[in-house]
């Protein structure tokens, strides 16, 4: 039997991403299932599409709820950096994604309908690639703009391929090890190539 009169709206929204991103973070995005966060919470998928549309909704306040968290972790290592702000970075990538792999994950393995997207969610999730922006910025001596901003998400590919390699064990299997180091190896040679076009 559902509770639909226990929490108002806004603490249904809640209580269901709450249940939403433990249990992304227990099965990972191919397990998922709304159904069971609605019985983890005591009501119905009614009671989610109605708060959140549809499943898409839910699983895109879901990966943005992941974008706030990573973000908040760069800003911690940031926080703890010294001189070296280039290398937080990089530690602080791996290690949101080394401690939330699921959800790290899902943030590339779900595609959200464009018209599932809010302004406030687009803003949150944009905050990842300023706080990287703004570094590169900050080691470059050069101001944030388009071209800075393309240069800054080239890296972030970058430290994602070595990244993700080492997640899925594919780095260990090639023999190869400490991919943290040599990502940050590759985005310092190419800062330092930057540095000497201009």
């Amino acid at each position: 039997m559902g509770r639909r009169s226990d929490h108002s709206r806004d603490e249904l929204r809640a209580l269901i991403l709450d249940a939403g991103t433990a249990l992304m973070a227990e099965k990972g995005f191919a397990a998922f299932s709304a159904r069971e966060v609605a019985k983890r919470i005591g009501y119905t998928i009614g009671t989610i599409h109605n708060v959140f549309g549809n499943v898409d909704g839910l699983l895109t306040a879901i990966n943005t709820a992941t974008f706030a968290d990573w973000a908040d972790t760069l800003t911690a290592s940031l926080d703890t950096a010294g001189e070296d702000r280039i290398a937080a970075l990089v530690t602080g990538y791996f290690a949101f994604a080394r401690d939330n792999p699921h959800r790290w994950a899902a943030i590339y393995d779900h595609r959200p309908a464009c018209e599932t997207l809010t302004a406030e969610q687009e803003a949150t999730r944009g905050r990842l690639m300023l706080i990287v922006a703004a570094e590169v910025a900050g080691a470059l001596g050069r101001p944030v703009d388009a071209t800075l901003g393309t240069f800054a998400r080239s890296l972030v590919a970058t430290v994602h391929g070595h990244c993700s390699f080492a997640i899925t064990g594919s780095w260990a299997a090639m023999g190869q090890h400490d991919p943290e180091s040599v990502a940050l190896r590759r985005v310092r040679e190419s800062l330092a190539a930057e540095r000497g076009r201009h």
